[in-house]
């Protein structure tokens, strides 16, 4: 027979799986989706046909942003990428880029799920980005 303090072992134990932070979801997506680094990002701007998407808050941009970016915040971003001239080629190439990487992460699986297969995260994110144009 359980014991209330068995029965709140077990509760809390449950809450703990059911509960997952930002970064355990980020942790959970980074493993099946594409993150290249800002060398490699900037390398495919220059060398080819790219669409380049900044997912981050109008706030955040006020602060610089990536030449020829396009921006989507996360919180619309599936509901707004079609508005974007996409070519009808599921190998036209994405790059996605937020603050730190994790949303940008988080937006690649997204895409992914809704049919993308050229969908990539910038690791590290503008603020990696900022380092290596400095």
């Amino acid at each position: 027979m359980k014991n209330n303090h068995d029965e709140k072992i077990t509760n809390q134990s449950l809450q703990s799986k059911q509960r997952l932070t930002a970064p355990d979801l980020v942790a959970q997506v980074k493993p099946l989706i594409t993150e290249i680094s800002p060398e490699k990002t900037k390398k495919l701007l220059q060398d080819e046909d790219v669409i380049l998407i900044d997912i981050r808050e109008e706030s955040e941009v006020e602060q610089g942003s990536i030449t020829g970016a396009k921006l989507i915040p996360r919180g619309v971003l599936e509901f707004k990428i079609s508005e974007l001239e996409i070519p009808n080629n599921p190998e036209a190439k994405v790059i996605l880029y937020c603050r730190s990487g994790g949303r940008s992460a988080l937006a690649a699986s997204s895409l992914q799920n809704m049919g993308f297969s050229n969908v990539m995260s910038m690791s590290g994110g503008y603020e990696a980005w900022k380092t290596l144009e400095s």
